[in-house]
């Protein structure tokens, strides 16, 4: 009997106050459970930017509970697929023992940016963050 694991998403950008927190809360309310789901930041902030929460919001998805969190190695051991975010190429962040799946997102920074650009990169990431969950899954 073979048993079917959720595939593991991590999402990595530079501060992990908005584009891996809006990829982190889409993957979550899209999914529904059928991928595991963390992000990081190469330099982490300590928190989630409120215009990020509040964009999200706009579109029903809370993510008042996520937390901004460092990139550790035992984030990337955890991974599955490792997406970066306009951070960084994926290749050059994960180790070489790394077997998963890496995906280089060039999205811009919406930090401190308009409204209309929080909106408009949050309507990209989840744009892709559906299309995805769908090709991992199959669904």
């Amino acid at each position: 009997m073979t048993t079917s694991k959720p595939v593991k998403i991590l999402f990595v950008c530079v501060g992990n106050t908005c584009r891996s927190q809006m990829a982190e809360g889409f993957a979550r309310a899209h999914a529904k459970g059928r991928v595991e789901v963390r992000s990081a930041g190469t330099s982490s902030m300590g928190y989630v930017n409120a215009d990020t929460v509040e964009a999200m919001a706009e579109v029903g998805v809370d993510i008042t509970t996520q937390t901004s969190k460092q990139l550790k190695d035992e984030a990337l051991d955890w991974a599955d697929v490792v997406v970066t975010l306009g951070c960084c190429s994926a290749d050059n962040l994960c180790p070489v023992t790394f077997k998963g799946a890496k995906l280089d997102w060039q999205i811009e920074d919406p930090l401190g940016r308009p409204p209309v650009v929080i909106r408009r990169v949050r309507d990209d990431i989840e744009r892709r963050v559906k299309a995805l969950i769908a090709e991992l899954t199959g669904a």
